[in-house]
């Protein structure tokens, strides 16, 4: 059985930082499935690091779980900074300070399920590939990478190509009852603040998805949450009411 150097288990620990991470340009993935899915996505391998090789003791050290996976990975970070050109029929996703790493993770896996052509993300959101994000999106961060901007330049884009803005706010209009369309930027914002004003000024088109609680209920839904009810009524009406 081989042993880690101490060096080594200080590098594998440091990639749960940012910082680190976007220096040696580099992230971990946790478990035999996600970095199968890594690998035949086109992900760069520079090291793995198995339980059976190291041991248990020093895959707890290096692992970010609570229960470590049997294997651990360390993938080579791609280039996401260039925004796409953004095309007339596609729908997309806007995300403004969402802050919280499950969430993101979420997000992603649910962008993955409904084919969102493209996330984006303010650059105050959390890191797409902190490790927390990278487990909770369950593989789809491999398939559905985010790239971060300015949201405010990026809402100009799509006014100047005449695609809508969607935001979904409290004030909004009930999204069960209002015309979508198909394409588009969908725009979700901060667990607790929403979207920001100066975003909401951009916005073409304001949504509500509606409590049918009776009597006092929650104040709102979690970010994640309405990511996927929102997504779900804009690919619902482009599927059955053609």
């Amino acid at each position: 059985m081989s042993k880690l150097s101490a060096s080594e288990i200080k590098h594998i620990k440091a990639l749960s930082g940012k910082k680190f991470r976007d220096e040696s340009r580099s992230f971990i993935v946790e478990g035999e499935k996600m970095l199968s899915e890594a690998l035949n996505s086109g992900f760069e391998l520079l090291a793995s690091y198995r339980t059976e090789d190291i041991g248990e003791a020093q895959m707890s050290r290096i692992s970010s779980l609570s229960s470590p996976s049997p294997v651990l990975g360390i993938l080579r970070m791609p280039d996401t900074s260039t925004v796409p050109e953004i095309q007339s029929k596609g729908l997309y996703l806007a995300l403004d300070s969402v802050r919280d790493p499950g969430n993101l993770g979420t997000i992603i896996r649910i962008c993955d399920w409904f084919g969102v052509d493209g996330i984006f993300a303010s650059e105050d959101c959390v890191d797409q590939f902190n490790p927390k994000v990278v487990q909770a999106s369950m593989g789809s961060i491999f398939r559905k990478s985010i790239v971060y901007t300015d949201l405010e330049r990026l809402c100009r884009t799509f006014l100047n190509k005449g695609l809508p803005i969607y935001s979904t706010l409290l004030d909004g209009k009930d999204i069960y009852e209002c015309e979508l369309k198909p394409q588009g930027l969908i725009l979700m914002g901060n667990e607790s603040r929403g979207v920001s004003k100066s975003l909401r000024a951009l916005c073409t088109d304001s949504l509500l998805i509606p409590s049918f609680a009776q009597g006092p209920h929650a104040e709102s839904l979690n970010v994640a949450v309405a990511t996927a009810l929102t997504l779900s009524e804009f690919k619902r009406r482009d599927r059955y009411e053609k």
